[in-house]
C-alpha cells in the first residue's frame, strides 16, 4: 500500500467525494467538474500509483493494490466512509472497494468503465510497446480512444495537452497498471456491491461502449445507467457539463 498524491477542493467539513482517473491520465482529468462538485462536496482526486505525483512502487500491480491505495488515503484522510467517482480505470477500483470494503462507500458511480477488459493479449502488447518506447509511443492511439473526431478537430488544445499528459507518464508506472486491467475480472463481484450505483457511458466510447456499462448496470442491484450523447472515453472532459449534472443528482440522492 501507498498513499497517493492527492489534491482537495471545498469544504473540508462538507461530505467526502473522492474523484478517481483513467489510466495515462492525472486529476487534471477532472478539473471541469471540480468547481460545481466542490459547492456541495470536500472533493479529493488523487493519481494513481505510477501515474502523475505519486510514488511508482515496481509492478505489476493488482486492482488489489490500487484498492488498497484508496483505502490507505481515506485512512490518512481519516474518512471512514465516501461518495465515489471512477472513471476507467478509476471505476475499476470504485467496483473493486465497494465490494470488497462495502462500509467505505456510501454511493458509487462508475463512468465509461468495464467490470472485464479484454483480451488479455491486447494489455500484453501495449505493455510491451510501452517498456520499450515509452507512453510517447502509444499517445495518438490514446487519443483516438480518448476523444471524437469533432471534439479533436473543435479543440485541438485540449488533445495536445492529454497527449502531453500521456506522454509524461512514467512507462513503469502505466505498464504495471496496463497488468492491473489485463489480470482483473469483476464480474463475480458486481452482485455483493450495495451502495448505490450510477452507471455513466459515452454513447462513441470505443474502449468501453455502453454495452459495457449495460453488464455492469444488469448485475449491481438497483444500479441505474444513463448514456452521455456525443461523447466518448474521457467523458468527464469532453462533455463535462452533463457528466456534473449526473454526478450531482446521484450523489444527492445519498
Amino acid at each position: 500500500m501507498i498513499i497517493p498524491w492527492y489534491e482537495a477542493a471545498g469544504d473540508p467539513e462538507a461530505p467526502a467525494l473522492v474523484l478517481s482517473s483513467s489510466l495515462g491520465t492525472t486529476t487534471a482529468m477532472w478539473d471541469a467538474v471540480v468547481p460545481a462538485l466542490a459547492e456541495h462536496y470536500w472533493v479529493i482526486r488523487y493519481d494513481h500509483r505510477g501515474h502523475g505525483r505519486s510514488p511508482v512502487p515496481a509492478g505489476p500491480y493488482r486492482l488489489d493494490d490500487l484498492g488498497g491505495d484508496v483505502l490507505g488515503l481515506l485512512d490518512h484522510l481519516g474518512l471512514d466512509r465516501v461518495r465515489f467517482a471512477g472513471l476507467s480505470l478509476g471505476g475499476m477500483t470504485g467496483m473493486w472497494l465497494a465490494a470488497h470494503a462495502p462500509e467505505r462507500v456510501s454511493s458509487l458511480a462508475l463512468l465509461c468503465t468495464s467490470a472485464r477488459l479484454g483480451p488479455p493479449e491486447t494489455w500484453t502488447d501495449r505493455i510491451a510497446t510501452v517498456l520499450s518506447d515509452g507512453t510517447a509511443a502509444i499517445a495518438d492511439a490514446a487519443l483516438g480512444r480518448w476523444f471524437t473526431p469533432e471534439f479533436r478537430e473543435r479543440r485541438p488544445d485540449v488533445a495536445e495537452t492529454y497527449r502531453a499528459m500521456l506522454a509524461a507518464q512514467p512507462a513503469d508506472g502505466y505498464a504495471a497498471c496496463c497488468a492491473a486491467i489485463r489480470e482483473m475480472d469483476l464480474t463475480g463481484d458486481l452482485r455483493s456491491i450495495t451502495a448505490p450505483t450510477l452507471v455513466i457511458s459515452g454513447e462513441e466510447d470505443p474502449v468501453t461502449p455502453p454495452s459495457h456499462g449495460l453488464a455492469i448496470a444488469g448485475r449491481v442491484p438497483g444500479a441505474e445507467m444513463v448514456t452521455v450523447p456525443g461523447a466518448s472515453h474521457l467523458a468527464a472532459v469532453e462533455r463535462p457539463d452533463e457528466v456534473r449534472a449526473h454526478l450531482l443528482d446521484h450523489f444527492g440522492k445519498d
